[in-house]
């Protein structure tokens, strides 16, 4: 039995790692999105950051990652910019992977 609970330990903290690491990837994809909307938007240096911690906080008011998509598309409408929700949610998707990837590199 001491073996099946080490097994079932490491499968737990295996787990817990992989949620941890999940949600420090979808963090890090809102504010990668966030910056790619300020360039659109035409914002630079402070603001540029300050609109991206503005994403991640929208980000994490549901589960999922429509509050980001509604943000982001409001925000490039108020400020007339130009790209279809399909685009949008495509940028979205590369800046998930990219930080998937920088999580995994552990940059």
């Amino acid at each position: 039995m001491p073996q099946f609970d080490d097994r079932e330990r490491a499968e737990e903290k295996k787990f817990s790692l992989d949620q941890e690491q999940e949600f420090k990837a979808q963090a890090r994809r809102a504010k990668l999105v966030g910056r790619w909307a300020a360039g659109l938007m035409g914002l630079a240096d402070g603001a540029a950051d300050d609109y991206a911690k503005s994403v991640v906080i929208a980000d994490l008011e549901e589960a999922g990652a429509e509050d980001l998509f509604k943000k982001v598309r409001a925000d490039l409408d108020m400020h007339a910019v130009q790209l279809s929700d399909h685009q949008i949610r495509a940028k979205m998707d590369e800046c998930l992977a990219e930080a998937r990837a920088q999580i995994k590199a552990g940059t």
